[in-house]
């Protein structure tokens, strides 16, 4: 155990020294690409390492792309694609890769549905096989969409109206965002699951899973040739059609603090709060990433210390962002203890929102910030799933999965005064939503 920890290490510091220097170390990490003649881009990266591959298609198409009485289509997608085709039917599509040592999955978020693939090389021409049928072919049985409907309501319940966390966060981004589409849940609303009809389906579908909407990535023991081929072979004849059209709703300027209540059977209260924050692609990204290490990441953060250590209020802390195409939220989650107020570990956030935005971080915190980022950044290289993933990410959500190679150089460049900016441009109070979760007995024991 103790070699393999130091090789990791090594890795890493290898890493750090050697893709951290510039763009032109890209070589060392060859990407080709290719555009089919239907408008689907694939890149390809080779790592003859171990006999596997990673196969990952980012569509663009998430809960961004609905509409009122369309809420929750991407998702039910996600698990549509599952459930049989021409050529693979119902259940056909799990037991054949599972007999060929593969396995699959799939996640859905405002933005993107992104299917996984992880398989033995000797199975490439059946994956390929298998995602052409799914998407020239899906099927539409009216029975499977009824049974699915029925899941998907079903996981609904489960994951949200039944779940504290889910609901308050659900009430939080729907009061966060008023008029663009980030406003209403991924998974949907249940009037909606419940109303969907043929044609609604049939519309999401085909702009949002034509290829000329898609990203494929492959990762492992192949060469770009031979994965060129096949999607010459397989994906290339899929006819393209109009991809979703352009989300032009702008956000407005939030100008006053909002905040809601949910009264709830609990054991504890909960507290979320969400800061209107820039897109994935925005000059602050790197900045906001080290501010968010600083102040929430790991037992020896600032917000950690205060909150759970120290006044011993809190149980845990946590902040994050997800990857957007449009401005987004970033989003505060704290769990007071039990007979805690809420109000009092509100108190507490905006203290060390606002030390940070008033002085400067030290030279220790941003360092180890950088390093963490750094290392959190190159584990996920390690492997040819994480690689597939992260490439995918750049090129959809960057616009270029080269920037990948830029991440390093822009994490060292990040200066505290870079920080403190990031914390005065986006956690003002006018631009603030808090949601606050009060156990339901406990509200009528104060009654």
């Amino acid at each position: 155990m103790r070699k393999i920890w130091f090789r990791s290490i090594a890795w890493l510091v290898l890493c750090l020294m050697g893709l951290a220097g510039s763009r032109a170390r890209a070589q060392e990490f060859p990407v080709q690409t290719k555009t089919l003649k239907n408008g689907m881009k694939v890149l390809v990266q080779s790592d003859h390492s171990i006999p596997n591959v990673a196969l990952y298609i980012f569509y663009r198409i998430g809960s961004r792309n609905e509409h009122p009485g369309t809420t929750g289509l991407s998702h039910f997608f996600e698990h549509m694609m599952f459930n049989g085709a021409k050529k693979y039917g119902p259940g056909d599509l799990d037991k054949v890769m599972e007999a060929n040592g593969g396995s699959n999955n799939a996640y859905t978020t405002r933005d993107t549905t992104v299917y996984q693939d992880w398989f033995p090389r000797l199975a490439l021409p059946l994956i390929f096989d298998i995602e052409a049928d799914r998407i020239a072919n899906l099927s539409f049985d009216p029975q499977k969409i009824q049974s699915e409907r029925g899941v998907v309501a079903s996981e609904r319940r489960l994951r949200t109206d039944n779940d504290n966390g889910g609901l308050l966060d659900e009430q939080l981004w729907a009061t966060a965002f008023t008029a663009h589409p980030y406003q209403w849940p991924v998974v949907g609303w249940m009037s909606d699951i419940e109303h969907w009809t043929m044609e609604d389906l049939k519309h999401h579908f085909e702009m949002g899973y034509s290829p000329s909407n898609a990203i494929m990535v492959v990762v492992g023991d192949v060469t770009p040739e031979e994965i060129f081929q096949l999607c010459g072979k397989y994906i290339e004849p899929i006819t393209p059609h109009a991809p979703p059209p352009p989300v032009t709703t702008v956000e407005p300027e939030q100008l006053g603090e909002r905040r809601l209540v949910v009264h709830k059977p609990a054991e504890l209260p909960l507290l979320l709060m969400a800061y209107h924050g820039p897109k994935t692609n925005s000059p602050d990204f790197y900045a906001l990433n080290i501010l968010r290490t600083v102040l929430f990441q790991g037992q020896s953060s600032r917000m950690y210390k205060q909150l759970v250590d120290k006044e011993q209020i809190a149980l845990e802390v946590s902040a994050f962002a997800e990857s957007a195409f449009d401005p987004t939220a970033e989003e505060i989650f704290v769990q007071p203890k039990q007979g805690v107020d809420p109000a009092a570990c509100e108190k507490v956030v905006y203290e060390e929102l606002e030390r940070a935005k008033s002085t400067a971080i030290t030279d220790q915190e941003l360092e180890k910030a950088k390093n963490i980022r750094l290392v959190e950044f190159y584990q996920q290289m390690r492997t040819i799933s994480g690689r597939a993933n992260t490439i995918g990410t750049y090129e959809v959500f960057f616009g270029d999965f080269n920037k990948l190679f830029d991440a390093a150089k822009n994490y060292r460049a990040v200066t505290k005064e870079d920080v403190q900016r990031a914390a005065k441009t986006y956690f003002g109070a006018n631009n603030r939503t808090v949601a606050t979760l009060i156990p339901e007995n406990e509200q009528k024991a104060k009654q």
